[in-house]
């Protein structure tokens, strides 16, 4: 029914200013997800590479504080301070506050840009808390600060300055954002894009919470860039091609190699953005190189045995980086994520054409290694053509003849249905019984499928799994025949045994879906079941629970009913209830900490806790300790000082427990795990009384009293109560579960955990499948001796 609301002029509402980015500020960053606040920014940061392509800017800074401040400080020409020929005010403040404000409409000021929407610096201002700006230009420093988008003042100029360049600090506006803590690694793999981008441009990032800091600066381009995709990967030729060459203005940029692997990573830009959806470029890459190779193939009478060659031929083991710069470039919408100028495929297309021909003549033997990969690749795409009639005059891999193992649902919209991939015929008796018919289909898969990154698609094809995969979810695969609107179910659920064995058959189904499925996981379909750890049972009651954080939550839950807790020191100092249980919590979580502090550092835990003692929480004060206040610390302990790349670093020698002299470096004073620990001890620990305490417990026999010496030895007994008659049991199987226990779990939507499959790095994506799952080992050795320390937990 229509409401009694008028709809006149009244109704029209113009909002002023940056007004509209706050109250929609999806439309102008994508979303105000964790990808939207690392948006803002990228949005500083490509003003600033900006001033690189003009050539005026060789180095970028981006410092994280531990306030949740982020500043972006560049050495370029500074934001012109002037005040505005219409607006009458300063220009700085016209940029900051103004959308569609900018240099970049300009082709004299910028010739090429990425951001010519010219809504970045004032979106970024609009979503932060507070904002403030320095501008080193014309021999001054000017400086002007913002709340939410308003200012707070003029334009102010200050001291003299020999330097030009600007500097911004913004946080982001908890009111906005869902999240407002900033991701080293997010923001690295963007920065490094960016180094790879624009050749000789240096770019630091700094994180001043967690003591991490790195410095991106590549010479070799985009040439370096594809270095690095083949990093962990067997190239077939050293030498790379690379060009870059201008035309029609605009400037053309590609390096390739080919490495013996049997999928195809290719990245492209334009204007330094990265264009995930491809576009006129990609077009014009493609087709320049699929006829460069196919005419040298035929002028060198190299391919006898094969019908034809294709496209995909040509691109399987290619690493190649395209990357365009265009003086108006067209994309799709502020998320400029596909490339949309039609000239650009012919420029790019003739200027490849050209240069592939001669370096194929200048470099037989590189030629002739990737014609013979193309072959190769032929000849298992011939194969693999076979192996699919084959099974298709089977109706194997139809949609409409579904494998038997497959138990489907009846639900046929497949934004409703979703599919569980099971481990083992066990489970998948157990999800068949126990799932609702309606919209849970269970696909049981006998065994470890095969490594989808040591395998070509004909081999795939004749693997019995794989074909039951693919048929299940009927898109289809290979470049030619997927085709995600034919996805039968839009949640498709991987659920295997809590054992090395099921997360080993987890990772090679995620390597199969990541490599010839993609896009489900792109789209958000793709999710891992989360089945419960533990059945835990005390007196008639039984619960479930997820993790061994969450056991010893429950357990300290049961341990504090009907439980005191007195100091003997302090009659005034009792504890019971919620207090009590978030005692035990925050006792737990220190001693935690502290285990991993030592294991990871390779330090005595009682050198970390000394530390706690004297309340230190910068290295650099201990050159004020005494010799006292050393020899509390350690045994023997003396401060040394070292030069590590070009820094001063700190480091403490001591002898150990056994006597033994040591020495570790005190970074990880700065680290946020430590930073942690000392706030907790600070703030939870070091207030309460030392001990002894005695532990009160009401029970049907009357009151029953223990002394505890410690803290530590309070939280021990705490648990030991807690565990007092409870039966603990141990799921290592999804098989151990009847059908009610495994619904009410694991499937119920109710009740279930279901951990989603996400994609925000395709490089970083790449690089950790080639090495945990690629045939070259060294990079998995040197993998597993990096992080062989932050094992948790390790099943032998």
């Amino acid at each position: 029914m229509p409401n009694d609301h008028q709809y006149d002029a009244a109704s029209i509402q113009v909002l002023e200013g940056l007004e509209a980015v706050r109250k929609r500020p999806a439309m102008y960053i994508g979303d105000t997800s964790a990808r939207g606040l690392h948006h803002l920014v990228y949005e500083v940061v490509d003003n600033s590479v900006d001033e690189s392509l003009a050539g005026y800017c060789s180095k970028i800074k981006i410092i994280l504080y531990r306030d949740g401040t982020v500043s972006v400080q560049d050495d370029g020409r500074g934001i012109p301070v002037d005040e505005h020929v219409k607006l009458k005010k300063s220009a700085l403040e016209v940029v900051l506050t103004t959308l569609h404000a900018g240099g970049k409409f300009d082709s004299e000021s910028y010739k090429v840009s990425g951001g010519l929407h010219g809504v970045g610096v004032s979106c970024v201002n609009a979503l932060s808390e507070k904002l403030s700006v320095e501008v080193s230009r014309n021999g001054s420093l000017y400086t002007q600060e913002y709340e939410k988008g308003i200012p707070l003042g003029p334009v102010q100029k200050g001291r003299n300055v020999r330097t030009s360049g600007t500097m911004i600090r913004f946080l982001p506006d908890a009111s906005i954002f869902e999240v407002v803590e900033f991701s080293f690694d997010v923001l690295a793999s963007r920065l490094r894009e960016l180094a790879f981008l624009n050749k000789g441009i240096e770019i630091s990032l700094e994180d001043r919470k967690n003591d991490k800091q790195t410095t991106f600066r590549y010479e070799g381009g985009i040439a370096s860039f594809v270095e690095h995709i083949n990093a962990n990967k067997e190239s077939l030729h050293k030498k790379n091609f690379y060009i870059e060459k201008e035309k029609e203005g605009v400037t053309v940029e590609v390096a390739l190699q080919y490495n013996d692997s049997y999928s195809e990573n290719i990245y492209c830009f334009a204007n330094n953005i990265n264009t995930h959806e491809g576009g006129t470029h990609l077009s014009g890459f493609r087709s320049a190189l699929t006829r460069s190779i196919n005419s040298y193939a035929k002028q060198n009478n190299l391919v006898k045995d094969i019908s034809g060659l294709n496209g995909e031929d040509m691109r399987e083991g290619l690493a190649a980086v395209i990357s365009v710069k265009v003086p108006e470039p067209q994309f799709e919408g502020q998320t400029k994520t596909k490339l949309g100028n039609r000239e650009v495929q012919g420029i790019v297309e003739s200027v490849l054409n050209d240069s592939l021909a001669s370096f194929f003549e200048e470099n037989p033997s590189v030629a002739k290694a990737i014609v013979a990969k193309v072959l190769s690749a032929a000849r298992a795409r011939e194969a693999a053509k076979k192996a699919r009639d084959l099974t298709r005059r089977k109706g194997l891999l139809e949609s409409n003849s579904l494998p038997g193992k497959l138990a489907d649902c009846s639900e046929k919209n497949p934004e409703l249905a979703e599919v569980y991939l099971v481990e083992g015929d066990s489970a998948g008796g157990s999800a068949k019984m126990g799932r609702d018919r309606k919209f849970q289909a269970i696909l049981p898969l006998q065994g470890k499928i095969i490594n989808t990154e040591k395998s070509r698609l004909d081999k795939l094809l004749n693997n019995n799994e794989i074909r039951t995969l693919i048929t299940a979810l009927g898109t289809g695969i290979g470049e030619k025949e997927f085709d995600i609107s034919k996805l039968r179910y839009h949640k498709v659920i991987i659920m295997t045994d809590a054992d090395i064995d099921g997360s080993h058959i987890r990772t090679l189904i995620l390597t199969f879906l990541y490599r010839q499925m993609r896009e489900l996981i792109e789209r958000g379909y793709v999710y891992l079941a989360q089945p419960p750890l533990y059945k835990v049972k005390k007196g008639k009651k039984e619960t479930y629970i997820q993790d061994d954080a969450e056991l010893t939550e429950h357990v300290f839950k049961l341990a504090v009913n009907g439980v005191t807790v007195r100091s003997v020191n302090d009659e005034t100092w009792e504890l019971e209830g919620p207090a009590l249980l978030a005692l035990m919590k925050s006792i737990r979580k220190y001693h935690n900490l502290l285990d991993l502090m030592g294991r990871h550092f390779l330090i005595e835990k009682s050198i970390i806790e000394n530390m706690l003692f004297a309340n230190l929480a910068d290295p650099v004060s201990l050159k004020d300790f005494s010799p006292e206040q050393m020899a509390n610390l350690a045994v023997d302990a003396k401060l040394l000082s070292k030069e590590v790349d070009e820094k001063e670093a700190l480091f403490l020698s001591y002898k150990n427990k056994n006597g033994l002299d040591c020495e570790c470096s005190l970074n990880f004073i700065n680290r946020m795990e430590y930073q942690d620990l000392l706030d907790l001890y600070t703030n939870k620990i070091s207030p309460l009384p030392k001990g002894p305490f005695t532990l009160k417990t009401q029970s049907d026999s009357g009151e029953e009293a223990l002394k505890c010496k410690d803290l530590y030895d309070l939280n021990l007994e705490m648990e030991k109560s807690g565990r007092k008659g409870m039966e603990i049991q141990r799921y290592k199987g999804l098989g151990e579960m009847n059908p009610e226990q495994l619904w009410e779990t694991t499937m119920d939507p109710k009740n279930r955990c279901l951990v989603r499959i996400t994609l925000n790095d395709f490089v970083e994506a790449d690089e950790i499948f080639s090495i945990l799952m690629g045939n070259t080992v060294e990079p998995r050795r040197c993998f597993i001796e990096e992080n062989a320390l932050r094992v948790n937990q390790l099943d032998v």
